[in-house]
């Protein structure tokens, strides 16, 4: 077995793109977005307490909420199985979503059309 997947030691599993998967929730496990870090990104996260990702739009590292002020406090980071994925579990300062949504995900399919929820 790849000690990657049974150790105890952060080795990011990056794409070919050089990034991970990450997953923001609160601590009630409500998600909140999905975004992608690079090394970087998850450095300054860790050094600074706060979600940073990169941002595959802009071509650079973006912090959460850096013109909102609604920052994700991060409270755990926890990597899955094989280190190609990060969860964040974080206390927002207010809206995640940029549209002023509680959360990226607040609209299902319902017949093929969207819908909020």
């Amino acid at each position: 077995m790849d000690p990657r997947e049974t150790g105890l030691d952060l080795d990011p599993r990056y794409d070919a793109s050089g990034l991970v998967t990450a997953v923001a929730t609160d601590r009630d496990g409500r998600l909140l977005m999905v975004a992608h870090m690079n090394a970087e990104a998850l450095a300054e996260t860790l050094r600074q307490g706060e979600a940073v990702f990169w941002s595959r739009s802009r071509a650079r590292l973006w912090k959460k909420g850096e013109t909102s002020g609604h920052v994700l406090r991060v409270a755990e980071i926890r990597v899955d199985c094989d280190q190609d994925a990060l969860w964040l579990i974080c206390d927002p300062a207010g809206p995640a979503c940029h549209t002023g949504a509680a959360s990226c995900f607040y609209r299902r399919i319902e017949n093929g059309e969207l819908v909020r929820v």
